[in-house]
């Protein structure tokens, strides 16, 4: 096969086609191996069904001079997905919702006379609030006694994550950074409680089919022998989204999740911080915000409710999943709540750690909000000023901070559990610190407290 020149690193597993940037614009090459299928998906009037209905996005055909390789049949540019986002960085609800739109779409396509020839979480993003599909080359011709090929798939990169963080420990979304085609299932059913074995969906799809896995690991096995009715295929398809909808977790209360609850802030304090933060995003005029450390969304929503993409960071799971639940309930479509340790951000992962790109890669944002935060990084991470500084310069143009003094009653209560090693975490030396990559706009003391909040734009090079 002739080599796709130009690919994009995540994009070079399926022969059906693959990714590519020119002049600044995606577009897809989908090779004449596809030619029927594709052609099928077109005519069959699916494509127009997914993409009207919202669950795939759509996009447009243009010349096949803009061809990488001789064997495209067709380029398709498709509508651009403003953030891109990775399983191991949504909260529950969003995976859930991800499988479910995923087995919507597997039903849709039955119809049409097509089915998933992939089920992988990588190939749902989140725009306008909602999981849409991203791969127009997911879809084969269904042929009647073939089972779903993407069975596997699902459970691994759905079904049992949801299941673990239902039922074990929510945190375990983050087996999907280590296992990026999916945790195995034996691993799963190994951490699953062993109550899970009473409630025949898990049973079947995790515990079983794990097993199965184990038992058929060094056989031969013929695929073309394995018979499955449309009937029992729609089964399989009805039994998955119900094993799914009936997941659930509920966060017990965190200190984070409830923390505009217990904060120092007053009533007075809270508004004007929150009209300090509006004014300066009305000055900047920004097209995409990062709100790092945004708890449940209060100043993330300062952002987006003023048409702003706003991506809004937490590390704790418990906020992520209340922002995003929120954000369904109310329709909301500026922002996409994620899940980040940024002590630890997303790395380069996959093969030759390129297939999925780091938080830095898809970067810079135009305006970054970095409120009630430093202390945080400064004193409990142990975090030199000058490096906080230095990362928050490679993602950002602008720069909305607000520095938290140790005479702050949070900064106290930080530092009423350990010795204080920090003689250079004063106002004076974050101002030097930063004033080596930022020049300083705006400064304003947040009232009835000894917080400043600072507008600053990074300098040029």
């Amino acid at each position: 096969m002739t080599t796709n020149r130009g690919s994009l690193p995540g994009s070079f597993r399926d022969p059906s086609g693959f990714l590519f940037v020119q002049d600044g614009s995606l577009y897809r090459q989908v090779n004449n191996v596809y030619r029927e299928n594709y052609d099928h998906l077109i005519q069959s009037g699916l494509y127009e069904s997914v993409t009207d209905s919202g669950v795939m996005i759509a996009h447009e055909e243009v010349g096949t001079d803009l061809g990488r390789t001789d064997d495209a049949h067709k380029i398709v540019k498709p509508e651009t997905v403003p953030f891109i986002s990775y399983p191991y960085e949504w909260c529950f609800s969003q995976l859930k919702d991800a499988a479910l739109v995923t087995l919507r779409i597997q039903k849709t396509a039955l119809d049409s006379g097509m089915t998933l020839k992939d089920a992988s979480a990588y190939n749902i993003q989140f725009t306008n609030g909602r999981p849409v599909l991203i791969d127009t080359l997911s879809f084969d011709k269904y042929r009647e006694g073939q089972p779903w090929a993407a069975y596997r798939q699902f459970c691994q990169h759905f079904l049992a994550p949801l299941a673990l963080m239902s039922h074990t420990d929510v945190r375990l979304n983050q087996l999907l950074r280590t296992y990026i085609d999916g945790v195995p299932l034996d691993l799963a059913s190994s951490l699953l409680p062993f109550r899970t074995r009473f409630t025949f969906p898990l049973l079947s799809h995790i515990h079983l089919h794990a097993r199965s896995q184990r038992h058929f690991a060094d056989r031969t096995v013929n695929i073309s022998r394995r018979k499955m009715s449309r009937v029992s295929f729609l089964g399989l398809i009805d039994n998955l989204e119900s094993a799914v909808k009936k997941l659930k977790w509920r966060p017990d209360a965190t200190y984070w999740a409830g923390y505009y609850d217990d904060t120092t802030y007053s009533e007075d304090a809270l508004h004007q911080k929150k009209q300090l933060v509006a004014q300066v995003l009305d000055q900047m005029d920004p097209k995409i915000v990062w709100d790092l450390g945004a708890n449940v969304g209060l100043f993330s929503r300062v952002a987006s409710d003023r048409g702003i993409l706003t991506i809004s960071f937490d590390v704790d799971p418990a906020c992520v999943e209340q922002s995003y639940v929120e954000s369904v309930e109310k329709g909301e479509t500026n922002i996409l709540p994620l899940w980040l340790d940024l002590t630890n951000p997303s790395p380069n992962i996959g093969w030759s750690n390129e297939e999925r790109m780091s938080l830095l890669q898809r970067g810079p944002a135009d305006t970054v909000l970095f409120l009630a935060l430093i202390h945080h990084l400064a004193i409990s991470n142990n975090l030199p000023l000058g490096m906080i500084a230095d990362f928050l310069d490679k993602i950002c143009t602008s720069l909305v901070i607000e520095f938290v003094p140790k005479s702050d009653p949070q900064v106290q209560r930080l530092l009423s559990t350990r010795e204080d090693i920090f003689p250079d975490y004063t106002q004076q030396a974050f101002e030097n610190a930063f004033g080596r990559y930022f020049t300083v706009q705006t400064a304003a003391q947040i009232t009835h407290t000894e917080r400043n909040l600072y507008l600053m734009t990074r300098r040029q090079a």
